[in-house]
This record gives C-alpha cells, sequence and structure tokens, in this order.
C-alpha cells in the first residue's frame, strides 16, 4: 500500500504485537513475493533449506511420502522457518517503513459512513478512523466475513495437531528435510527443521502431533508419560524431543477449519490469508498463500481504475490458485488424518510405486511448492 502511495495504518489486537502459531514452510511461492519486497536475504539467513518432505509407516517402516523439490530444477526449494523470524523481518520492515501500528485494537465488526468510507469498531466499544480500504488479516475466526460478498461456509476439521518449538536435535534427522511418522491417518507426527528465531540464537524445530481436538481433554487426565510413551512406540527417535517438553502446557493445541469464500471481497474490504481461505496444513501452503494474496491485491490495485474495480481484479486473480489448492487439501487430507482405514491403505499401497513413474515425482513437487498452475506470472513475479 506504502508503494502505491496510500497511508496504511495497522490495527493490532495484542497490545504488543507478537508472532502465532508453529514453524512453516515457506515455498518458492512465498519467496518470491518476499525477494520483491527486498526482504528475502534476511528471511534465508533465518531459515532452513528444505529439500524433500519424508514420511514412513510406523509399524512398517514402508515410505509413504517421498517429495522432492529437486525435481523442479530451477524452480527452488522450501524453507524451513520460524514463526518469530517471518514475523520479525515483516514487523521490522513495516517500522522501517514508518507505517503506524495501533496495539490492543480487537476488531469486531465494522460500519459504513459518508462518501463510502469504513470505520471499525473494537471490542472496548471505541472505533477507528476512517478508511476508503480495510484489509482483513484476521485469520479464519474473522467477525467482519459476515460483510464479504460471497462469505461461504466454515466447515470444522476433525483433526487438528499438538505443536511446539523445540531445540533441534539432529540424531536420526535430516537437516534438510521434515520428517514425518504415520499410523494409518489417525497418527501422524512431524518434525521440521526451522532454523532461528534471530541472528545468534539456536537453531529451532517444530514438533505436532495429530489430535482430534475432542480428544485432547482425554490426553490431559492421562497426563504427558502417557501421551510420550504412544509418541515412543511410534518413532523411538524423538525422544530427545520429547524430553524437551516438561508438561503439557508446554504444547499448543490447533484447531483447523476448510473455508473457501467465494468472493474475498465486500465494500470497501478485502479479505486474505486464513481470512478468505482455511485448511489443513496438510499442504503447507497457509503462509505462502496469504503473502501471494498481498501482491495480488499490490497488483490489482496498482493496475485498476478505481476501487471496485481494483477490488474484482483482485479476486480473479487469485480465483484459480486458491481454489485449486484447497480442493487438493480436501482431497488429499483424509490419506494423512482421518478414522477410515481406506485412505490410507490407498496410499500405503500406491504411492511408493506412482511416486517414481515420471510425471508424477514432478507433479507431486509441484504440489509441495505451490507452482501447480504457478500464480507467478500473473502477479508479475520471477
Amino acid at each position: 500500500m506504502r508503494r502505491l502511495g496510500h497511508n496504511p495504518v495497522i490495527r493490532e489486537r495484542f497490545e504488543k504485537p507478537r508472532p502465532l502459531g508453529s514453524g512453516l514452510m515457506l515455498q518458492p511461492t512465498g519467496q518470491a513475493v518476499l525477494d520483491d519486497l527486498g526482504l528475502l536475504p534476511k528471511i534465508h539467513a533465518l531459515g532452513a533449506p528444505i529439500e524433500r518432505l519424508y514420511g514412513t509407516d510406523s509399524r512398517t517402516g514402508r515410505v509413504v511420502l517421498d517429495v522432492r523439490y529437486e525435481k523442479l530444477r530451477s524452480f527452488g526449494r522450501g524453507l524451513g522457518l520460524h514463526r518469530g523470524a517471518l514475523f520479525g523481518v515483516l514487523h521490522d520492515a513495516v517500522l522501517a517503513a514508518g507505517i503506524p501500528v495501533r496495539n490492543g485494537n480487537e476488531v469486531i465488526d465494522l460500519t459504513a459512513v459518508a462518501k463510502g468510507k469504513r470505520r471499525l469498531r473494537f471490542m472496548n466499544g471505541e472505533y477507528s478512523e476512517d478508511f476508503d480500504l480495510i484489509v482483513d488479516c484476521l485469520g479464519s475466526a474473522s467477525s467482519l466475513k459476515v460483510h464479504s460478498l460471497a462469505p461461504g461456509r466454515s466447515r470444522p476439521l476433525d483433526y487438528g495437531a499438538l505443536w511446539a518449538t523445540l531445540p533441534w536435535c539432529g540424531q536420526g534427522f535430516e537437516a534438510s528435510a521434515l520428517m514425518q511418522r504415520y499410523q494409518a491417518a489417525r497418527v501422524m507426527i512431524g518434525v521440521l527443521p526451522v532454523g532461528r528465531e534471530g541472528p545468534g540464537t539456536p537453531d529451532r524445530a517444530a514438533f505436532f502431533w495429530s489430535l482430534k481436538p475432542s480428544d485432547y481433554e482425554m490426553l490431559q487426565r492421562n497426563g504427558i508419560d502417557a501421551w510420550k510413551q504412544s509418541v515412543l512406540v511410534n518413532w523411538p527417535e524423538t525422544r530427545p524431543y520429547l524430553e524437551a517438553i516438561k508438561d503439557l502446557e508446554a504444547l499448543t493445541l490447533a484447531r483447523y477449519a476448510h473455508h473457501t469464500m467465494p468472493m474475498p471481497v465486500g465494500e470497501g474490504l478485502v479479505f486474505v490469508g486464513d481470512s478468505a481461505h482455511s485448511t489443513s496444513p496438510q499442504l503447507g501452503q497457509g503462509a505462502n498463500m496469504a503473502l501471494l494474496d498481498a501482491r495480488a491485491l499490490f497488483v490489482a490495485l496498482r493496475d485498476a481504475t478505481d476501487l471496485a474495480d481494483g477490488l474484482g481484479h483482485y479476486a480473479r486473480l487469485r480465483r484459480r490458485h486458491i481454489r485449486l489448492y484447497q480442493a487438493l487439501s480436501a482431497m488429499l487430507t483424509p490419506f494423512y488424518q482421518s478414522d477410515s482405514p481406506i485412505p490410507p491403505m490407498i496410499r500405503d499401497f500406491l504411492v511408493p510405486y506412482i511416486a517414481r513413474i515420471p510425471p508424477a515425482p514432478q507433479v507431486l513437487a509441484a504440489v509441495v511448492a505451490g507452482s501447480l498452475v504457478s500464480p507467478m506470472r500473473k502477479l508479475g513475479l520471477s
């Protein structure tokens, strides 16, 4: 927005801005957006280069996931990233640009005012100044979705995850791979190298365990030792990570929902990231899709004759890519997180063979990298 000559103001929920969530995978698509902003060198200095995604069955040791970025040749690699690192680099850039951040403003609604402008209403009963455009970055639980021209419906997913960010333990783990273990589709354990939160800080890993939110209370009753034993039965090499988890309070429960907003715009309002489209993190696209949304909004407003034209162009720029990846996520998630025995049986039988036969390795890598039906050219990214 500042590049386009506007005067953006960030309204932040927390009294002090801070990151939320586990480590993430920054795909080549998201990296291209940060490169355009001139921030990629700082991000690369903190992240962990990821060459492949590798998963095995905990009982048989059979490989049921092996996706290698090298199959895309020059498109790029993934980057494991601490969420605090991405937050810090972006937040520093915002402050350096002189963009004001107003803290302690929990948004609950908006209202129309004169001359087509909009005003935010906050939890404390106060209102913001008037805006020509409100960009909703509130996430999947946004209270402003009702103001979309077509909000769609959100469907809670059966499985969420327990996660923690822990000191990196290299023994038995690849420093350039997201490694996972499965027991059918009911258990999924993952370890992702995420680099450092900031310069001079130690290397970290994101550790996660798939879990139904409805089962969390039972896990609490059984206690942390019982949970650790369940993890060790499936993946003994995770013991050093488990030893770093002293109690259940060190783990965060994440809940997921599937939602695709048919029209991610309203009157003087636009939705980006999880506000517009949320899903299981199975394909590792969340942060990347949000960065692509931001780039698309920039391009759309830059080339528009007026605000309404720009918002319509934004929706069109993102529609195909978003719908494809939302559909892929909905289709693939049951193969890795579900109670049904059939999808994981199909996965375990077919994937080890199909993944070796061209062009399957290239297609799988493109799905993970975010380049299947690549959005890059439309958004002016290389």
